[in-house]
Order: C-alpha cells, then structure tokens, then sequence
C-alpha cells in the first residue's frame, strides 16, 4: 500500500490517544494518531514521526502520523495498514492460489472479522492484527490488554468447528525482526486463547514487512513462538 503527501516531523508530545504535537517545518501541529494504543515505547519526544497530509478541508487536523523512526528501525504505527496490505496480499496470490472471493468486515456469530476468503474448496475467516511492540527483536502483541482480541479468537475456534478454515495473521509493521510472541505478562487471557486457538486448528501467522515513510508492503513470514 501506499500514502500520499507524506513528510517527516519532529514528536513533542501526545496529550490523548486521538493526537499529537509535532513540529514540521518549525511550527508545532497537531496531528491525528492512526493508533489508539499505548506505543510509549515508540512516540518519545523528540523523535522522528511521519505523517500523511489530509486534502480534506473539515478535518480538524491537517495530518495523519502514520510512522516514527525507532532508532535504526523504520516502524509503521497506522492500525489501518495491516488490514489493507493482508488484502493487497491476499488478492496478489501471497497466501491462498485459488481464490474465488475476497471480502472484508465479514460478520460471523457476534464478531466482524477483518476478511473472509473462498477458494475452490475452502471458506476462510481471518483477524489480522498489526504489531508494533519490539524489544530487542522481540515482537509482541497486544501492548494493551484486549478483551475484544480474546473474543475474536474464541469465535475463530468456533467458526472451526462449524466448518470453516481460521487464521490469524499478525503484521508485524518493520523488518527485521527475530521471532513473535503473545504478550503474556501484559494480557495473559490473550495468549492462553492464542495456544488453546492452535490446539483446535486456527493458522497462526506473523508476516514482517518492507517499510518506508510512504510505503507499506507484506516481505516474508516470521516465527511464531507460543510456548
């Protein structure tokens, strides 16, 4: 995927989830977060953030922060992306060859999973998750306890035993990076639904990707360590 009008800025702080101060071009804006979760460990003042310029003129805020620089490390933060780039993947012919039918926010049970794919033999419900949490090469989601990510997990087990193939894709938005994992010690509920999902069939996937201010796109698999 790619953004438009995209250009670099200085963070200075983070008041709420829905936005930021940031300096371009010498002059503090505020900005809109595409990221309601923590990312303390990301948005430290005084680093390098990328944001996306809106043409529309009934924003409130002229620009979206969509990236920061974490050290060496390019990290895209939208929690747009993921979605988008596992179904620029999907439809590309990265992950399934026969593909009849793609469609996003399919609702099944009392959940609305992200994609829902036919092949020539084969229904599949799929939640992606986008991962920004790195320690040391070390990925981990969530960064906040979710209730909600527990939920779609259970209702992936089910949907397998009416039938249906289950995924979980996490993108991990940067590269290079050595293994993921659930983050136990902040939300351990997340990781027992995680390991009992696999013990019932669900596909566990972290997928990195290539990373620049103004492009997003899915590069190879990463390990899945759940024990």
């Amino acid at each position: 995927m790619k953004y438009s009008k995209v250009q670099a800025g200085i963070f200075k702080s983070r008041p709420n989830r829905f936005i930021a101060y940031v300096e371009v071009d010498g002059e503090v804006k505020t900005c809109h977060v595409k990221n309601t979760g923590r990312c303390k460990e990301l948005l430290i003042p005084g680093v390098t953030v990328y944001l996306e310029e809106q043409d529309n003129p009934n924003r409130k805020t002229k620009y979206d922060l969509i990236g920061v620089q974490k050290g060496n490390r390019m990290i895209n933060m939208d929690s747009q992306a993921p979605n988008k780039v596992v179904y620029e993947w999907i439809q590309s012919g990265g992950l399934f060859s026969d593909i009849k039918l793609v469609k996003t926010e399919k609702t099944y049970g009392n959940s609305r999973f992200d994609l829902y794919v036919e092949t020539e033999n084969k229904k599949i419900y799929i939640e992606v998750k986008g991962v920004t949490l790195e320690e040391k090469g070390i990925v981990r989601f969530p960064d906040a306890p979710t209730e909600r990510g527990v939920k779609h997990v259970k209702e992936l087990i089910s949907c397998m035993e009416e039938g249906y193939e289950a995924y979980i894709i996490f993108v991990v938005q940067m590269k290079d990076v050595k293994y993921f994992e659930p983050n136990d010690v902040t939300h351990p509920a997340f990781g027992q639904a995680l390991r009992e999902a696999e013990e019932k069939g669900v596909h566990i996937l972290a997928v990195d990707c290539d990373v620049e201010a103004d492009k997003l796109n899915i590069r190879d698999n990463v390990m899945v360590k759940l024990q």
